[in-house]
């Protein structure tokens, strides 16, 4: 029992920090923060911060990997015609909506990261892992005597259009709902642009 609420505690505390991260990440970008800044946004002592991290750069680097391991958790289970069935019902895919809301969630901390003041080499994890995580597994089971390009620039091509959709619906306030930003991106994903736009053959 007293290791559950040390824990909880911990996981409060760490949250805290993150919170003030982020916060002062939008004020100053990153390079501004000091662990000084850190422990007084989040009200607690530097001794605590120091239980936790080692310095700004390991928060950091901690936060944007419990981000990316809960994506990469929600990512599992993608089948392509299990996709396609969703769009053409005119119904979100399953686990791109329940990415949409887990960003949703943590929509400040997306937003601030990915961001001009944010980490650029955690856009590039990011984008990475929906590579490998989305549409590599997605490709690997599809027919490639089907495709009309390359695998690898068609899985280039539609990461970095997810993750340039993504850091759109954050910066601009996230107007759509994650249904409906699920199904945009499946759309994008399995019909094209062309398609979407109204370009016929």
């Amino acid at each position: 029992m007293a290791n559950q609420t040390h824990d909880k505690r911990a996981a409060r505390t760490k949250m805290l920090i993150r919170g003030a991260l982020t916060e002062l990440m939008e004020e100053k970008g990153f390079e501004g923060v000091t662990v000084r800044d850190l422990t007084e946004k989040a009200q607690i002592n530097r001794g605590t911060f120091y239980l936790h991290y080692r310095d700004k750069y390991d928060l950091l680097e901690q936060s944007e990997e419990e981000i990316l391991k809960e994506i990469e958790d929600n990512a599992s289970g993608i089948n392509p015609k299990d996709a396609l069935y969703s769009t053409s019902q005119d119904e979100p895919f399953p686990v791109i909506l329940k990415l949409f809301e887990y960003f949703q969630e943590n929509a400040q901390f997306m937003r601030v990261v990915l961001g001009p003041k944010g980490d650029a080499s955690f856009q590039v994890k990011l984008k990475e892992l929906i590579k490998q995580q989305f549409f590599q597994n997605i490709a690997s089971k599809l027919n490639s005597e089907d495709m009309l390009v390359p695998a690898e620039y068609l899985i280039a091509f539609v990461s970095s259009a997810q993750l340039g959709l993504i850091q759109h619906w954050l910066e601009t306030g996230m107007k759509k709902t994650p249904d409906e930003m699920a199904l945009i991106a499946a759309k994008m994903i399995l019909l094209g642009p062309g398609h979407v736009a109204g370009i016929k053959n």
